[in-house]
């Protein structure tokens, strides 16, 4: 008797990775950053950067933002610099 030529279980994904959607969310993060930013970092540092690191700089500038052009925080209609809309 031969081994199975096929695994009991099946995978959706045999990578890890982003998928294309998360991919332009994830790069415009870092272009926003990076713009909002004034030089403050590199595309390296920011790639680089923890998931909830980068996440936090982003909801700073925000508040920044918003502060600084007399929005309130918790309007959807504005954009954020982040990948989603403050809500």
């Amino acid at each position: 008797m031969g081994a199975p030529s096929r695994l009991p279980f099946q995978l959706d994904q045999n990578f890890f990775g982003f998928k294309p959607a998360d991919q332009v969310q994830f790069h415009d993060s870092i272009f926003n950053m990076l713009w909002h930013g004034e030089g403050r970092w590199d595309w390296d540092t920011i790639y680089n950067m923890p998931i909830h690191i980068r996440n936090r700089w982003i909801t700073n500038l925000n508040n920044i933002l918003h502060a600084k052009h007399g929005t309130n925080t918790n309007n959807s209609s504005k954009k954020s610099i982040g990948s989603k809309n403050k809500k």
